[in-house]
């Protein structure tokens, strides 16, 4: 009796080693603009902490910080292609496979955050996201809007700029989306593109004499010891998606997508701590390091964005239903 239950066991070691076999975790590369020990850094270090922990260990995140695997639409083809399965970013970067998508970081439309996060929750908004799941094969992670970006974005500058004026025939440096190039460009300013992790040594050497950015990335990129003046825009509300790549997703056991949903839901609430610890420390820190803050006179710019968005979409140049949501969605 105990012969054969033994041979029993014996004969079982095999089943189970090949069940731990299937249980292997999947790696998951993660990549992103910013340095590792920047706010948005943390948050994403985080998350795959979060990741590993709550998919009981079926997902494991490798993080590529500061832009190490391309510039964003290079990363958005690598994700496409499943060789990255993650990319940490604003959908407005996915421009590219759906246009209508530029349109949720269009400067100077929305009146604040929560407006912005109504109108992101719209039926419009999801059928935009939908047509990327079906169309480019990238699904998101929870809501790209939670993780919030910020908390509000400012221009730096190498002169005072507090007034449209102020910007008129100023280099700007610009991400490549077309509506941020349209935009500043429409205006005033001389928009020239270059990736973020270029930014620093392109105003030292005058390629470009502003950026606008999060304030809560000023300090740690150092922007600030080349560009002195900042100034509080508020030009539009920011959130981070976590762009997936699709067939990974869905590949997932449900209680690792429950897992993944999790840590993004919690990455987001970092965010948020983080982001408002920054704002309410950062423009002290960098005031006495000698820059100087201010808050912007918009009302130009809103103005002159509000004419720009309505001959677009007299001329039928806006998604269908843009406006009409962005004023539905208004508190």
């Amino acid at each position: 009796m105990h012969h054969r239950r033994f041979l029993s066991l014996l004969l079982a070691v095999p089943l189970l080693l090949l069940a731990n076999a299937d249980a292997v975790a999947e790696t998951w590369r993660l990549a992103h603009q910013m340095p590792p020990d920047s706010p948005e850094g943390r948050v994403w270090q985080a998350f795959a902490d979060r990741a590993a922990e709550y998919t009981g260990g079926e997902v494991e995140i490798r993080i590529f910080p500061s832009s190490q695997l391309g510039k964003p639409q290079a990363v958005i083809e690598q994700l496409q292609a499943g060789t990255v399965q993650v990319f940490a970013e604003g959908i407005g970067f996915l421009e590219t496979q759906v246009p209508e998508l530029r349109w949720v970081a269009a400067p100077f439309l929305f009146d604040d955050r929560a407006h912005w996060r109504r109108f992101m929750a719209s039926e419009l908004v999801a059928g935009w996201l939908a047509e990327v799941k079906t169309k480019a094969g990238i699904a998101l992670i929870g809501d790209p809007s939670a993780i919030q970006r910020g908390p509000y974005r400012v221009i730096v500058s190498k002169t005072p700029i507090l007034k449209i004026e102020d910007l008129q025939g100023v280099k700007l440096r610009m991400y490549s989306t077309k509506i941020a190039v349209e935009t500043w460009n429409h205006l005033g300013a001389e928009v020239i593109v270059m990736g973020w992790s270029d930014v620093y040594e392109g105003l030292r050497r005058g390629v470009v004499s502003a950026v606008t950015g999060p304030i809560s990335l000023i300090e740690s990129m150092r922007f600030y010891e080349v560009a002195q003046y900042i100034g509080r825009t508020d030009e539009f509300p920011q959130g981070l998606a976590l762009m997936a790549n699709a067939r990974a997703w869905d590949g997932l056991s449900e209680n690792a997508r429950k897992g993944l949903l999790q840590a993004q839901t919690e990455a987001a609430e970092l965010a948020e701590r983080i982001n408002q610890e920054i704002a309410s420390t950062t423009i002290e820190s960098m005031k006495g390091k000698g820059a100087s803050f201010a808050k912007v006179d918009t009302s130009g710019f809103v103005a002159r964005m509000q004419e720009y968005y309505r001959s677009l979409d007299a001329k039928g140049e806006l998604p269908a239903g843009l406006l009409t949501t962005v004023a539905a969605t208004r508190g």
